[in-house]
């Protein structure tokens, strides 16, 4: 399993919120591609799958706060065994 974590944008970044999950339990993602957004009190992107494979949990729902370095969903790279 690869954890999707948090990015620290900014030297003063502490905490975001998820605005909006692109990519469920299930999904097939590549490597870089937008999983979900994320703002901070100063902007508003994408944080982007570290590898390509099968997004298996989604640990925080949308409009939850996060931390920076916050596991917020995992990706099996194998596919999980999907199709």
């Amino acid at each position: 399993m690869t954890d999707v974590v948090v990015p620290k944008w900014g030297a003063t970044m502490d905490e975001a919120t998820i605005v909006q999950w692109l990519k469920g339990v299930g999904d097939r993602v590549a490597e870089d591609e937008p999983i979900a957004e994320m703002e901070t009190d100063k902007a508003t992107a994408e944080i982007v799958s570290p590898v390509g494979g099968t997004v298996v949990e989604v640990l925080v729902p949308q409009d939850a706060d996060v931390v920076v370095g916050q596991v917020i969903a995992r990706i099996d790279p194998d596919g999980g065994g999907a199709p």
